[in-house]
């Protein structure tokens, strides 16, 4: 199909009308938007605020050189890192991990033993969904969060599709060992070095020092509040990038350019080409009219309803970023959105209607309808207590005391419960993180608070059952005294 006259010129002309009503529409404090077309940068540009608590003057607003947290569209840089390596035969996609992390297992021996780079980089080594993120929010670091993979069970290997943040940092970590230094330093000199990419960086102490940068909000009582602060280090791999729009133009460029940037073959084609086509089904179809959604290494790869091959990717930190990339090749055109706030559906929203623009010169869908019904119930509580009445006559529990003591799980560590003041309390992980624990009914208890992965009104039941305690946000863990 072909694309309409002047197709990316008029999409780009109406980008500013759309930002603007998707501000005002999600009331988000900030966006970034660039696009990148016929090899330069046609559009880059900043709305609303870095950090709604510091007024609307000059110094607070968004422009196409503020810094922002860029989530899970760090995957696909990372994935660009690794095409360099396979390029200069340092590493293949089909590498076994082992090779190079002999440390590194599964629960499966024969899937350790083949588990590859690339396996990894397309999640369908088997690993469960999200695999280790919560080890991270209890303060375990990077290398304790990827020896503690090996207790989890696995789906079917390479036929199943789970989404994980560990899993793909281990094939990177792979990489880095095979190059020998350190994952972010590899990432500075193959990457963002010879990309002039000079504000992007995987090390949050970097973000935090810039001084043209968003900060994160989190979505509390229906607004936007710059609370918390996610500092992704220990996956930085997967979810750990700051960047600014017209940073991310020049990764933009190269990709579209199939791996060369302003002259020059930084990446191999050959080997970057693996990265951008299917891997994996990720989407099934419901009814065989249906597209497939699929995923190469880092990149969600599709097909548009005008035939295109559409590349992508989101990413969301529940403690204020969401952003998107989106690249139509063949219409050498792509795009990157980027937010301050809790995942919204905003970037997704805007990356949308601009491919729809491109192809067709409207919008043919409602796409804020769509991407804000599958963004925003990320955000919603978790747990089955939420919106249950507390007893109005509750079993007592036991003596406080006696469920006092040392809880053991190999993979989530010691729980300890303590007593004070007469109220129980329960510590867990590395970092001590200490919460109070709130009576319900009979032996069962509660306990709150928020995290990347538990949203402002999250309930956890503390179950204690003789010398077995249940803890149900932890994935229902049964700790041992």
């Amino acid at each position: 199909m072909p694309l309409p006259d002047n197709a990316v010129e008029n999409a780009v002309g109406k980008l500013d009308g759309i930002a603007e009503e998707l501000m005002r529409k999600s009331g988000i404090p900030g966006l970034a938007v660039a696009v990148v077309h016929g090899g330069k940068t046609v559009y880059a540009k900043g709305f609303g605020v870095k950090d709604n608590r510091a007024g609307t003057g000059d110094a607070n607003k968004v422009g196409p050189d503020t810094v922002f947290q860029l989530a899970s569209v760090s995957k696909p840089l990372s994935a660009t890192v690794v095409a360099h390596q396979v390029g200069e035969k340092a590493i293949g996609w089909d590498t076994p991990v082992i090779s190079k992390l002999p440390w590194f297992a599964l629960s499966d021996p024969a899937v350790t033993r083949m588990v590859t780079i690339g396996d990894l980089f397309s999640h369908r080594s088997g690993l469960p969904d999200h695999a280790g993120d919560l080890l991270e929010d209890i303060g375990y670091d990077r290398r304790q969060v990827l020896e503690r993979l090996r207790q989890l069970p696995l789906d079917p290997f390479r036929i199943s599709y789970a989404y994980t943040n560990y899993g793909l940092t281990a094939g990177a970590e792979a990489v880095a060992a095979a190059a020998g230094k350190s994952w972010d330093q590899l990432g500075r000199d193959v990457l963002f070095g010879p990309l002039g990419m000079s504000s992007t960086s995987y090390r949050f102490a970097d973000y935090e020092g810039r001084k043209d940068r968003a900060v994160g909000h989190i979505r509390i009582d229906g607004g936007y509040q710059a609370e918390f602060v996610r500092d992704a280090d220990q996956q930085a791999p997967a979810g750990g990038v700051s960047s600014s729009v017209n940073d991310m133009t020049h990764w933009l460029e190269m990709v579209l350019a199939n791996g060369s940037y302003q002259g020059r073959q930084l990446i191999d084609p050959k080997a970057l080409l693996p990265a951008l086509t299917p891997q994996v089904v990720s989407s099934p179809p419901s009814e065989p009219a249906m597209r497939t959604g699929s995923y190469g290494f880092g990149f969600n790869v599709g097909t548009t309803s005008a035939a295109r091959t559409q590349l992508s990717h989101s990413g969301a930190f529940e403690l204020g970023a969401g952003t998107n990339v989106l690249f139509l090749p063949s219409a050498d055109v792509a795009i990157v959105a980027l937010t301050n706030a809790t995942p919204s559906g905003v970037p997704e929203t805007l990356t949308a209607e601009f491919a729809d623009l491109v192809q067709f010169g409207s919008v043919r869908e409602d796409w804020y309808k769509l991407y804000t019904g599958a963004m925003l119930p990320m955000s919603e509580p978790v747990g089955s207590l939420i919106g249950a009445q507390r007893p109005a006559n509750p079993t007592p529990a036991q003596p406080l005391s006696s469920y006092a003591g040392t809880y053991r799980n190999d993979y989530w560590g010691p729980a300890v419960i303590s007593e004070k003041n007469g109220k129980l309390a329960l510590t867990l992980g590395p970092r001590g993180d200490t919460v109070e624990l709130t009576h319900w009914d009979g032996n069962i208890f509660t306990f709150s608070f928020i995290s990347e992965n538990s949203p402002p009104g999250s309930i956890s039941k503390a179950t204690f059952d003789g010398g077995k305690l249940t803890l149900e946000y932890y994935d229902e863990a049964v700790f041992t005294k």
